[in-house]
């Protein structure tokens, strides 16, 4: 599956674009829409500063890793296309944690792909996204709406930023 025009509208409302690097909720440095780092694998720094071209093409370039590794994760499961794209919505945020650890670090080791492999239209999955809304241990407003909202597409099938 690819990412459709809602899963990106998803992403981009809560990314929001910035042309020059600032620290993310965690201290992280991030540039564009929500990117950490460039293509060729190197972080963000302080002072770099991108045009809006690049900023859509790093964003193009980043969410096709995602969307190819949620595509890895979800291998066998009937998605929808809503749920492909909050999938790939909370990837793009959280990271997909495709590694060799148990620990829930992302959506590889969640709960929340546990349930989905489990049986992709079970209610408690809502609810799943919804426990990923902390950074450093706090609980973020930004990041509650953003679940949310995520659990809203993967449910509804529709795209709803909440107040």
């Amino acid at each position: 599956m690819n990412l459709s025009v809602k899963g990106e509208t998803l992403i981009k409302g809560y990314e929001k674009c910035r042309l020059k690097a600032y620290q993310d909720s965690k201290g992280v440095w991030t540039i564009g829409w929500g990117n950490t780092y460039y293509t060729n694998g190197k972080p963000v720094r302080q002072g770099d500063t991108i045009d809006q071209h690049y900023a859509d093409i790093l964003f193009r370039e980043i969410a096709s890793k995602f969307v190819g590794e949620v595509n890895y994760l979800v291998q066998g499961i009937n998605l929808k296309q809503h749920q492909f794209d909050a999938l790939v919505s909370f990837a793009y945020n959280l990271g997909s944690d495709i590694d060799a650890d148990n620990i829930a670090e992302g959506l590889g080791d969640s709960t929340l792909l546990k349930l989905i492999k489990n049986n992709p239209e079970d209610p408690q999955i809502s609810c799943e996204f919804l426990k990923w809304n902390k950074a450093g241990k706090k609980v973020l407003d930004g990041l509650t709406r953003r679940r949310k909202s995520e659990a809203y597409l993967y449910t509804t099938g529709e795209v709803n930023f909440f107040d």
